[in-house]
């Protein structure tokens, strides 16, 4: 998830320096990912459903399933828009691991 740094429930209430840092947080999170596993396509949906803070979850795309922490990962949605009902079960070492492993990949600036 990419987060705005405010209590915004609109994306135009944002101030323009949230535009300006928008940039730096984009390119973070894509090195990160391509350094971690190159993705095919990259998909940010802002929802806003459930959370109405300005936020996007960040989705990267793979054509072909995915390994990590001997769990096996598949875009059900693939190429289509991604399948958001359908999630692969992880345990709570492997989803520490796979956070531990992105952020080991994150850009030092």
């Amino acid at each position: 998830v990419l987060a705005a740094k405010s209590e915004a429930t609109s994306f135009a209430a944002l101030p323009p320096e949230a535009f300006a840092e928008l940039h730096g947080a984009i390119t973070g999170i894509e090195t990160a990912l391509r350094a971690f596993k190159p993705f095919d396509r990259i998909n940010y949906l802002m929802l806003m459903m459930v959370d109405p803070h300005v936020h996007f979850h960040v989705i990267p795309r793979y054509a072909t399933a995915q390994a990590f922490a001997d769990t096996a990962f598949t875009d059900a949605g693939w190429p289509g828009p991604p399948d958001l009902k359908t999630a692969t079960a992880m345990t709570d070492e492997a989803r520490a691991l796979l956070l531990q492993a992105l952020q080991s990949h994150w850009p030092q600036v």
